[in-house]
């Protein structure tokens, strides 16, 4: 991975980034309403949880896929996964949260000078484009691997779960790290272990060649939780 590379790769990473990620806990807050989610052990099952069942198994293949999508050039294979991506979100807040934070990420990549016109011109003709679609278009742009792209994508969301914990739990500032620590762990496991040639193999139309066992996304708990948070009476975010 080249210096530049990293250097956008903590770019799309940090907080700083105004996609409006702190306004979203993705299911987490109604977890803590009732009570699954109580205290710095309980936080670090869930979000294991929802990264073994959900992340790593679904949402990181997805944006892979993309990305392999963008990098051939193939808008229509583009536009197409980020639809059928949507269609796997099973909730309106989770479906509402990925678009919210893809326009946003959108909007920001078509004002920064260093995006590929190709890019730049294909980003505002999806019409609903989700977060692992925007994050795939700037990994691919920036040249960032599907190994960084990936590690990366998941690190920034564990992050955002750990935010969440710490203000809605909450927990202290010390127990967040120390999940971070053991989402950290995990994270190097999962890029240690993973077949990245598998993202690597484009089809001619972007797809990732034989990747349709890799998609698999059963977190139902997860999916009646975020229902609930919907006419949840008190809350700080919006999924």
């Amino acid at each position: 991975m080249t210096p530049l590379a990293l250097a956008r790769l903590l770019q799309l990473c940090s907080q700083a980034l105004p996609v409006g990620s702190y306004s979203h806990s993705q299911g987490l807050e109604s977890a803590i309403e009732r009570e699954v989610v109580k205290d710095e052990a309980s936080v670090s099952r869930w979000i294991f949880d929802v990264f073994e069942f959900s992340m790593k198994t679904s949402e990181i293949p997805w944006m892979l896929s993309m990305g392999a999508a963008w990098g051939s050039g193939d808008r229509a294979a583009t536009m197409s996964l980020n639809d059928e991506f949507l269609a796997t979100r099973e909730s309106a807040e989770l479906r509402a949260a990925s678009v919210q934070m893809g326009f946003s990420l959108r909007a920001l990549l078509c004002v920064l000078p260093d995006l590929p016109a190709d890019t730049a011109l294909a980003l505002p003709l999806i019409r609903e484009p989700s977060w692992p679609c925007v994050w795939s278009a700037a990994a691919a742009a920036w040249q960032i691997e599907p190994r960084e792209a990936a590690m990366g994508y998941l690190w920034t969301w564990a992050e955002s779960q750990v935010l969440v914990a710490m203000k809605a739990v909450p927990i202290g500032q010390s127990a967040g790290q120390r999940d971070l620590l053991q989402m950290g762990r995990k994270i190097a496991e999962f890029a240690d272990n993973m077949d990245w040639s598998e993202f690597n193999a484009r089809g001619p139309s972007g797809e990732v060649r034989g990747s349709s066992e890799l998609y698999s996304n059963f977190s139902p708990a997860l999916a009646i939780l975020s229902s609930q948070h919907e006419t949840q009476y008190s809350r700080l975010f919006r999924s």
